[in-house]
């Protein structure tokens, strides 16, 4: 059965860049297309910014550099430094992976929104795009008050999982060659932590996943996974950040799935627990605090841009003439199942393909400017690249780097260049510098 359904609804805002989605890569988008004069509005999903840092629980940001140099200067910076002025991390001053404090991380990207003149709305869904051709002219949005629409000069897709580009008819690639997703983590937050004896143990080589198969056997997990990121102090004492289980089979791009995963997430947590305080040391007093309010998602749709990033630019170091940022992450395919065959590649995988300290691949442009779209760009983990290199520049210093590229071109866009290939390179890259951005190359 079909509805036909359709209503007249106000345009309630006419904006330069419209930024959908408010996490790590929506922000810095918004921020840094703010900082160019551009008028900005952010329409985020939740009752927050920052995504699976903030909503998600996700507690560490991974690396901002390569052990060498800074490479999510800018807004990223901006971030970084403000996370160690507020108290906002455990981690020593300077370290490149800080540790996260949700709650202080929520008001850092409040301030910073704010103070850059951004217009925004939480709690605000977007639900459709209108188009003429290849060109979006208004995103469809609900909230509370109802349905109503925006209308911009250029969009920015910072959803995570390519919503405007798909809708508007970009192409999309999604998981593996049989369409298996990296699963989830519903993180948490544990109180009760002796962390002098966890770390004394870690000391000695008991690392959190140890013991894994051994509680496997035994009958701990429902479904046995060796694979386990682990438990990380926060700068509150006896609490601890937990990504730890998976949810496998999520995809985030269908609400079914993902209420199946969330009601999974949370049951999975009491075998976690048993888990810490049974097989490893510091944890038998552990309490759980909270779960994310959102699932940590690692993986769905990846739009093609008119580059794709792909594996030989890691291997290669690769450089590029309309490079807007270098990163170093390794490549992080968690496995899409737990058998362990798909354990056993993700381990070679994980340890073979890094880097050492001072290298780095580049991210072109041209990954952020989606097929058959002239005023949309694309940042954060669903941007043009193959599953190797989504897997490494899917974190939160990635989505600080393309987010700020995209908002800077999206101004530049809406200011005069019109469609997104049009955008001088030089004077996107200049602009980008003159924000702090690390460009060795340009």
């Amino acid at each position: 059965m079909e509805l036909q359904f359709s209503r007249n609804i106000p345009v309630r805002h006419e904006v330069d860049v419209l930024v959908a989605g408010g996490g790590p890569a929506g922000c810095a988008a918004a921020v840094a297309a703010a900082q160019q004069g551009a008028s900005v509005f952010v329409a985020e999903g939740h009752s927050c910014f920052g995504g699976m840092g903030t909503a998600g629980l996700v507690p560490w940001f991974c690396m901002f550099g390569d052990g060498v140099d800074f490479h999510a200067g800018g807004v990223g910076r901006l971030i970084y430094d403000e996370v160690y002025a507020r108290g906002g991390t455990s981690s020593p001053a300077g370290s490149m992976s800080p540790a996260i404090r949700a709650e202080v991380l929520k008001r850092i990207y409040d301030d910073l929104l704010t103070d850059s003149g951004v217009g925004f709305s939480l709690m605000t869904q977007i639900i459709g795009i209108e188009q003429d051709g290849p060109r979006l002219t208004h995103a469809i949005c609900w909230g509370k008050s109802g349905l109503f629409a925006i209308a911009a000069k250029a969009f920015v897709d910072c959803t995570g999982d390519g919503d405007l580009c798909a809708w508007g008819g970009a192409p999309v690639e999604q998981g593996d060659a049989d369409g298996g997703l990296m699963p989830g983590t519903l993180c948490s937050l544990w109180s009760g932590i002796d962390w002098a004896r966890v770390n004394a143990s870690r000391g000695e080589g008991l690392r959190d996943d140890s013991r894994c198969a051994e509680a496997g056997d035994d009958g701990v997990f429902t479904i046995p996974d060796k694979h386990l990121p682990g438990m990380c102090m926060t700068s509150v004492e006896g609490v601890g950040g937990g990504n730890i289980g998976h949810t496998f089979g999520v995809d985030n791009t269908d609400e079914r799935s993902v209420t199946k995963a969330l009601v999974w997430g949370r049951k999975l947590m009491l075998e976690y627990e048993r888990y810490y305080k049974e097989y490893l040391q510091g944890y038998e007093a552990m309490q759980l605090v909270a779960t994310g309010s959102l699932l940590g998602i690692r993986e769905t749709r990846r739009v093609m841009g008119d580059y794709v990033l792909v594996l030989s630019d890691f291997q290669n170091q690769s450089i590029f003439a309309d490079e807007i940022g270098r990163f170093a992450y390794p490549v992080d395919i968690h496995a899409s199942s737990n058998d362990e065959a798909a354990h056993a590649k993700f381990m070679e995988e994980f340890t073979t393909l890094r880097y050492k300290a001072g290298e780095s691949y580049g991210i072109p442009y041209r990954a952020l400017v989606p097929r058959n779209l002239d005023n949309v760009l694309v940042a954060g983990r669903c941007l043009s690249a193959d599953r190797y290199l989504q897997a490494s520049v899917r974190v939160m210093p990635g989505c600080y780097i393309t987010g700020q590229a995209a908002g800077v071109a999206a101004a530049l866009t809406a200011a005069g260049a019109g469609d997104t290939r049009q955008v001088d390179v030089s004077e996107l890259q200049g602009r980008l510098k003159k924000l702090g951005a690390f460009l060795p190359n340009a």
